[in-house]
């Protein structure tokens, strides 16, 4: 797949760089390219990420960062069985446990649930860090509501980091599950307050809390350009019509004048 030429591989971490260093230069310098257009296109062009991601694969399986980044990329194409195998063999390659709520939430993808509720209990959330816990918590609710189990849900969101005045980046994440489980449960009130919580925490956007309290209040938004496409496609058609209207009364005039014509010439 074609590399764009503003792209070096030098955008790649240092760690994903040291590990690449076990292969021969140029290979190496090929496989961070391409990793780099993986996590260039991966949220606005998921697909596009994914034959990266394969390119990557083909040239440097055995490189633990190029399984973890194939599985990163199957993962936003939905592909969870593929995605969930790469993230298998990226933590046999470094015994790292930070995948493993990702893991689980590729279990929820496959339509088991249950296994992922195991995986939230299993000993190897004690050892993610404070992010790490968080997305766990966040797949385990999501699994409870798979199972439709929705006041268990809420409770498994309810913790210290819910309750916490400090913004971290999972805040608005964790504050819009909360508002979304509180919804569902059909207690909009408390519902309406935790998204606005949520809005005060998003503040690159991640999540949608805005528009989901926006709707909540019963604004709707119109897009201001659709709007003028609209006006402008009107014009010629309230042009045409209003020379419809004016159509009437020139013919009226014209007869108007035909007929003191005939009275002229009748007089003569």
């Amino acid at each position: 797949m074609p590399i764009p030429e503003d792209v070096t591989g030098e955008e790649i971490d240092k760690d994903v760089r040291q590990e690449l260093q076990s292969l021969p230069k140029t290979l190496a310098d090929d496989v961070a390219k391409n990793l780099v257009m993986v996590a260039r296109l991966i949220d606005e062009d998921p697909e596009g990420a994914y034959g990266y991601s394969r390119v990557a694969l083909r040239l440097a399986s055995r490189v633990a960062a190029v399984r973890e980044a194939a599985g990163f990329a199957a993962y936003a194409n939905q592909k969870y069985s593929e995605a969930l195998a790469e993230f298998r063999a990226a933590r046999r390659m470094t015994g790292s446990v930070d995948l493993w709520p990702v893991m689980a939430d590729c279990e929820r993808g496959l339509g088991r649930p249950e296994k992922a509720l195991d995986m939230a209990g299993a000993p190897e959330v004690h050892k993610l860090d404070k992010a790490g816990q968080v997305e766990m918590r966040l797949v385990a609710a999501g699994a409870r509501r798979d199972m439709d189990q929705l006041d268990a849900a809420i409770v498994t969101l309810q913790s210290p980091e819910l309750a916490s005045n400090s913004v971290q980046p999972w805040t608005a994440r964790l504050r819009y599950a909360y508002a979304d489980a509180l919804l569902a449960a059909g207690r909009e009130n408390e519902a309406r307050e935790w998204f606005a919580k949520a809005v005060e925490a998003d503040k690159d956007g991640s999540t949608d809390a805005s528009d989901r309290l926006a709707e909540m209040d019963g604004v709707e938004f119109v897009d201001a350009l659709v709007e003028d496409v609209s006006e402008n496609q009107d014009g010629p058609e309230d042009d045409e019509a209003s020379r419809s209207a004016d159509a009437p009364e020139a013919e009226i005039a014209e007869d108007a004048k035909d007929a003191e014509g005939a009275e002229g010439d009748d007089t003569d």
